[in-house]
C-alpha cells in the first residue's frame, strides 16, 4: 500500500514541481500517494492534478482543525509557506509553519520537508532586519526542530524566474536590456529554476531521508554574478545588456513602497554575507546526483524559454 506524502501550495511553483517530480519518478510514483493542498481546489491547476490522480484537499493554514483533516495518514508532508508582502508586522508565515507542525507531530509524521531560508536579521548581526520572508522561515525551522518532528530543509536559491517573468531585465531605448541592483557585480546569486528543479531536491530527501533528517539542503544550480548573468543571456538570445549597481534609494523606487525596504535588505543579505553565507552546494548537488537528477542551469533554463523572452 502507498505512503501519502502531503504537499502542500500543490498549484503553485514549489508545491507543484514537487508534485511534478514525483508523479514523473518510477520510484517515488509507485512509493507515495499525493495528497495535495491548495486554497481554492476549483481552479484549472487543481483541475489538472485531479486528472493526474492526485487528491486534492482545501485547507485554512490558520485552522489547526482544517490541517489534521489535510495531515492526518501522511507519511511525508512538504510544506511551503506564501510571504504576506504588502502587509508590514504579518506573522502570517510563523503562525501558519507552527501550525504545521504541531499538527504534523500529532499525526506521527516521519517526514516533514520544509522549504526554508536563512534568518537575515541574525546572520547579519541585526544589519539587515527588514527580510521577513527569509526571518520568519528560519523562525519556522527552528519551531520545527524544537518539536522533534523527523524533518529535512531544502532552502531554494535566487528564482530564475525573477530575470524573464518580473521585469528584472528592462529594454532601454538602445534596445540594450539593463540589471540594475544595489549590490556590485562580483555579488554571489544561487540560482534555481524553481518550477524545474525545487521538487528534484526534495525528491532526492525523500529518496535518502535517513541521511538528510535535520540537515539543510541548498537547491541552486550554481553561484552566478550579475555579469555572467547578463553573459549567459546575451549568448542565448543575442541581446545586448548592461548591469548598473544604483544607489538604495533608486533601487526602491522600482517597486511599491510596501515592499522596497525588505528587496533592497534582500539583495544587500546576497551581497554580505550571502544567500547561504557562501557555503558550498556540493554536497546538495552530491544528493542530488545520487537520487539520479541534475539542476537546470542558467543558460539551459534560456535555451527552453526562449521563444517566451
Amino acid at each position: 500500500m502507498s505512503k501519502i506524502i502531503t504537499v502542500f501550495g500543490a498549484t503553485g511553483q514549489q508545491g507543484g514541481s514537487v508534485i511534478r517530480t514525483i508523479l514523473q519518478d518510477e520510484t517515488l510514483s509507485k512509493e507515495f500517494k499525493i495528497r495535495g493542498v491548495s486554497r481554492d481546489t476549483s481552479k484549472p491547476e487543481a483541475q489538472v492534478l485531479l486528472k493526474q490522480g492526485v487528491e486534492l484537499v482545501p485547507a485554512d493554514m490558520n485552522s489547526k482543525e482544517s490541517l489534521v483533516k489535510a495531515i492526518q495518514g501522511s507519511h511525508s508532508v512538504f510544506l511551503v509557506t506564501t510571504p504576506a508582502w504588502g502587509f508590514a508586522g504579518s506573522d502570517a508565515e510563523l503562525v501558519h509553519g507552527k501550525n504545521v507542525a504541531d499538527v504534523a507531530k500529532e499525526a506521527g509524521v516521519q517526514h516533514l520537508i520544509f522549504s526554508s531560508l536563512l534568518d537575515v536579521t541574525k546572520e547579519s548581526g541585526g544589519r539587515l532586519k527588514h527580510v521577513p520572508h527569509f526571518d520568519q522561515k528560519a523562525h519556522v525551522e527552528q519551531y520545527i526542530r524544537s518539536s522533534g518532528v523527523p524533518a529535512t530543509f531544502v532552502l531554494p536559491g535566487y528564482f530564475m524566474n525573477n530575470y524573464t517573468s518580473s521585469g528584472m531585465l528592462r529594454k532601454g531605448d538602445d534596445d540594450a536590456y539593463t540589471l540594475a541592483y544595489p549590490v556590485g557585480k562580483d555579488a554571489q546569486f544561487p540560482l534555481i529554476d524553481i518550477a524545474g528543479d525545487l521538487g528534484k531536491f526534495v525528491a532526492a530527501a525523500l529518496k535518502n531521508r535517513s541521511e538528510v533528517l535535520g540537515a539543510q539542503v541548498f537547491a541552486a544550480a550554481d553561484y552566478y554574478t550579475p555579469t555572467r548573468i547578463l553573459a549567459e543571456y546575451e549568448e542565448v538570445t543575442g541581446r545586448k545588456t548592461r548591469f548598473v549597481q544604483v544607489d538604495i534609494e533608486t533601487y526602491k523606487s522600482f517597486m511599491p513602497r510596501s515592499m522596497g525596504e525588505e528587496m533592497l535588505e534582500n539583495h544587500l543579505f546576497i551581497e554580505s554575507p550571502g544567500y547561504y553565507k557562501g557555503q558550498s552546494l556540493q554536497e546538495s548537488h552530491a544528493l542530488l546526483e545520487k537520487a539520479g537528477f541534475q539542476t537546470t542551469t542558467w543558460k539551459a533554463y534560456l535555451e527552453r524559454n526562449k521563444a517566451s523572452l
